[in-house]
């Protein structure tokens, strides 16, 4: 079954759950938002990669306008609801300055390995600390998806991308974890690159090995 969205492409990725303000300039956005709160209705932010827009992306809802400029720039707060795939899209719509797309929304699946889970946080905790990153990381018993994560391990665009599309729970888990596995003593070796840096020039106090 397919439904109609208006769409707002960004070169970004948005998550499930996740929170997204934005500043409205455009008209043809203006008039988006405008229906989105008049009539209580969702939309699509699919990704812009390269130029290129992406057949998958994050359907949003309008959670607050949270000021309105006189003329007629608009400051928004929205939050992910879920992932969809475009199976046909409309650069004109009648009647409307935006575009938009018929879509197919994706189940996320929930069914997870819970000891993945405690890696992927064992990871993560790793990678903060070697990074020196103060950031809160939930505990191994607390609720969390990994989309609260994937915006915090160090994913480039393209990967973020990658992550969003991947329909299987334990997929997700085992993407993330290889990919922890990879960047953390990359960044452990750039750690060991600064500090040699840094000592350059400097006195150093020499000991003997034997």
């Amino acid at each position: 079954m397919t439904d109609f969205i208006p769409l707002f492409p960004l070169n970004l990725v948005v998550f499930p759950g996740e929170g997204l303000n934005l500043h409205i300039f455009e008209p043809r956005y203006r008039q988006l938002i405008r229906e989105a709160e008049e009539n209580r209705v969702t939309f699509g932010i699919p990704a812009i990669i390269d130029g290129k827009m992406m057949d998958y992306g994050t359907e949003v809802k309008l959670e607050s306008v949270e000021k309105r400029y006189k003329n007629g720039e608009l400051d928004i707060k929205t939050r992910g609801v879920g992932i969809f795939k475009i199976t046909e899209f409309y650069k004109s719509v009648p009647n409307k300055l935006y575009a938009g797309a018929d879509i197919e929304r994706l189940d996320l699946g929930d069914s997870h390995d819970k000891s993945l889970n405690v890696i992927i946080l064992s990871l993560v905790t790793e990678l903060f600390a070697a990074l020196k990153i103060k950031k809160a990381i939930p505990k191994s018993n607390e609720s969390f998806t990994l989309y609260d994560l994937a915006h915090h391990v160090g994913f480039s665009l393209e990967q973020e991308y990658k992550f969003l599309c991947i329909d299987e729970m334990e997929e997700r888990q085992e993407f993330m974890i290889n990919h922890l596995e990879h960047l953390i003593p990359v960044v452990k070796e750039m750690e060991r690159l600064r500090k040699r840096v840094q000592l350059n020039g400097h006195f150093k106090e020499e000991r003997p090995e034997f």
